[in-house]
């Protein structure tokens, strides 16, 4: 008997085999990704997992109720590969075979996810063994997996997200048209039915010419009601194909509208679950330009041409048909052009696909200097740049122009062949047709009928050759946007999460260590933060406080050890149910377009009007506010245009406020503002620490005297904690980064009494001696 399991996040856990792996789990082991199988390696139906965990493969095979493991390791590598409609896995030693897995291709972006977890895993646990921890090699910006010498491309992303072919990508939309199907098979039987109707004239065109004008000719009598009936039923096809057409052009273009909708809608929710590590090596510009103009032309595809594409196929099919009921002979001389005209699309095919595919890469590059420049406008009016970066647009564009032009080349070719073998066709019929009909074996109205049909014909024939350049700008397009849907986060949900109702705010830092490709970041970091303390983060530029905030913030992940919270490894946790405990408020604010309310209610966006306010007057932002022209209504230009550092400052504390976090980061919160802000800041800053527990990074170590502890960190470990009396009285790390700056701090004081006066620095002067 086949057992159905359901494959949703936690469907590893919820059949049978589910009590067994959760028993084989260690505490910090964290399930990357599963696959369920469901063939046997006898290829008969059977339900199975395969599971990845951040220690090792897990796996289940079908039909069976034991649990088998391998430990990740240098030599262990997963392969897949897929034929006739059925996927393969296998787990391989370098001198042997381990395991072999079978499933059917509804599972396959689950395959694909599964081995991309499996290559990053394996990175990770060999990185965490290599002793080259300070070499600084290439890696990639997505998953930091080490680049081979002289590649741009990283094999273990080369082989998780394979590059799409041809136009075969195209059907992977079916995933976003299946909600629709019935729709869909509505608009195919308009579209067949149309077809039909358009079909008939022709055929008509036969007794029109055999028994009504060739034997007027001869001297016969005309019968009106004979007239009558032929004429009524051109009538009668030509009323029917029109309100077919209406109707199915327009369930279609509905239903592609929607396909459209879905699928960019789809696209940017996925995204924004993707890890900073994504968007570290993207360029906005080229994100942008996937969800607008990449999914505006796959919808223009589907809403337009694709519609075409099928009442092409469908009218040369079923003109073919009624050509070769009417005469086969003739019929096959009509397909004299078409195997040229096959070989010709066939060649231009990938001609196009690849320089649609370049001219979608090149039109980011236009559009990354719009991103670039255009929130960056002020820096460079500041720096007079305007004319570097109006070259620099011009050169995006020329380039643009010239891959165009070498596109055209191909295109504009292709097309008037196209026409010109359509042409030679209905030459040779109009010479084999007369020929036949002064040998007696068809009659006028036949080839008339003939005639009629063969220019549909070829006209859904040259349509056709037209709906190629569109069809693989189409799947460029989609070859794009779904090499942002096969991309799985650096940071995954745990299959099963842990629930987080209430969080005291205790943080245990276990032997962290993490590092981008092979160059370690962070080094056997060992500290425990108790509930409701502060802590002061000091350190030289680059000595790792950032980076350790962005782990506590699940922005990234550990590669060795563990972070807990309240005795739980964060990876345990859901992400966007940990995120809701914790305060952020960052050295540069970012404000969104909007009024001041909405954006100090961007993280409780259902706060009522009192709570949004009390938040502004402990971040003593309710006076300044109120001086606005509408108050909270305000509207903030983007990214908060006609603020000061300040005002912005103390809108994102009264943001975080308003959460109540049990957790509060604070990244150089009062670094980038004058002496009297920072009081009103620090101000802000003490109501929202009372009660939280609190890491502050400062730029100004005199700002964080109130902290309980101060942890020192010199190239990515800690050295000293201890309050600051206590780390002064040592003269260690602290004291020293004290000492320096308390002496820039006196130079920068007596650098303030220089005064510039004609062009020549003089000291200043006591008053009364000029």
């Amino acid at each position: 008997m086949q057992h159905h399991h359901s494959v949703d996040a936690s469907g590893v856990f919820s059949g049978p085999q589910g009590a067994d792996l959760r028993a084989m789990l260690a505490p910090q082991e964290n399930v990357l990704a599963a696959l369920q199988v469901d063939l046997s390696v006898e290829l008969r139906f059977a339900a199975g997992w395969v599971v990845v965990t951040s220690e090792r493969i897990l796996a289940c095979d079908p039909g069976t109720a034991a649990w088998r493991a391998w430990p990740l390791s240098s030599g262990l590598a997963l392969r897949m590969q897929d034929h006739g409609g059925v996927g393969t896995l296998e787990l391989q030693a370098p001198d042997a075979r381990l395991a072999l897995w079978r499933f059917t291709l509804a599972h396959h972006p689950q395959a694909l996810r599964l081995v991309q977890r499996f290559e990053q895993a394996t990175v990770r646990s060999l990185a965490s063994g290599a002793a080259q921890d300070e070499a600084d090699e290439p890696t990639c910006p997505q998953c930091h997996t080490p680049l081979p010498p002289d590649t741009e491309e990283c094999p273990a992303c080369a082989r998780a997200q394979p590059p799409q072919t041809s136009t075969w990508v195209l059907l992977r939309l079916w995933r976003f048209a299946r909600p629709y199907r019935k729709q869909l098979a509505t608009g195919f039987a308009l579209t067949l039915a149309s077809t039909a109707a358009t079909l008939v004239p022709p055929y008509l065109t036969i007794p029109l010419m055999d028994d009504i004008l060739i034997p007027f000719q001869n001297g016969q009598q005309i019968e009106p009601g004979l007239v009558l009936l032929y004429l009524g039923g051109l009538l009668l096809s030509a009323l029917a194909a029109w309100g077919l057409s209406w109707a199915r052009t327009y369930i279609l273009a509905l239903v592609s509208e929607r396909i459209g909708a879905d699928l960019r809608t789809t696209t940017y929710e996925h995204l924004l679950r993707l890890s900073l590590d994504y968007f570290g090596g993207k360029r906005t510009g080229d994100l942008m330009a996937r969800i607008g103009s990449e999914t505006d032309r796959i919808n223009v595809f589907l809403s337009l041409h694709a519609l075409d594409f099928i009442t092409d196929v469908l009218m040369i099919c079923m003109t073919a048909a009624i050509l070769f009921s009417i005469n086969p002979w003739l019929a096959l001389v009509t397909l004299v052009p078409l195997p040229f005209i096959g070989w010709m699309i066939h060649t231009v095919r990938d001609r196009l696909r690849t320089g649609f595919e370049k001219i979608d890469r090149v039109w980011s590059e236009v559009t990354n200097v719009l991103a670039d420049t255009i929130p960056g406008i002020r820096v460079v009016k500041a720096f007079a740049q305007e004319k570097r970066e109006a070259q620099r647009f011009r050169d995006a564009n020329q380039h643009n122009l010239e891959v165009n032009d070498k596109l055209n080349k191909t295109w504009s070719l292709f097309t008037p062949t196209v026409s010109l073998l359509t042409e030679i066709g209905l030459l040779v019929v109009w010479a084999f047709g007369i020929w036949l009909v002064s040998r007696n074996q068809i009659t006028v109205g036949v080839l008339t009928a003939f005639i009629a049909y063969i220019g549909r014909f070829y006209g859904r024939l040259d349509s056709m050759s037209r709906i190629v350049s569109v069809t693989q700008k189409a799947a460029a397009g989609a070859k794009r946007i779904f090499d942002i849907l096969d991309h799985v986060s650096n940071v995954p949900d745990p299959v099963q999460p842990v629930k987080l109702a209430r969080v005291e705010g205790a943080i245990q830092m276990r032997n962290v260590g993490f590092r981008y490709g092979s160059r370690a970041v962070i080094k056997h970091l060992e500290l425990d933060i108790r509930p409701g303390e502060m802590i002061g983060l000091v350190g030289h530029s680059g000595s790792g406080k950032s980076t350790l905030v962005n782990l506590i913030n699940r922005f990234y992940d550990v590669s060795d050890g563990s972070i807990q919270v309240d005795g739980v490894d964060i990876r345990r946790f859901a992400v966007a149910d940990y995120r809701r405990h914790i305060g952020l408020v960052l050295q540069e604010p970012f404000l969104f377009f909007g009024t001041i309310a909405e954006n100090i209610a961007y993280g409780k966006p259902d706060a009522s009007r009192a709570e949004i306010v009390a938040a502004a007057r402990a971040a003593h932002a309710h006076e300044f506010i109120l001086r606005l022209p509408h108050g909270y209504d305000s509207l903030v230009g983007e990214r908060g245009q006609g603020l000061s550092g300040g005002e912005r400052q103390r809108i994102s504390i009264a943001r975080a406020l308003l959460i109540d976090p049990r957790i509060l980061i604070l990244d150089e919160a009062t670094s980038a503002v004058d002496t009297e802000t920072e009081k009103e800041i620090q101000k802000a800053l003490d109501n929202l620490v009372q009660g939280r527990t609190t890491i502050a990074i400062a730029h100004r170590l005199s700002t964080l005297r109130k902290a309980d502890r101060l942890v020192v960190m010199d190239r990515g470990e800690v050295v000293e904690v201890g309050p600051h009396d206590e780390l002064m009285e040592k003269q260690g790390a602290y004291w020293r980064l004290y000492e320096a700056q308390a002496r820039r701090a006196e130079e920068d004081a007596q650098a303030a009494g220089v005064i510039i006066d004609s062009g020549l620095l003089h000291p200043a002067h006591p008053a009364g001696n000029s």
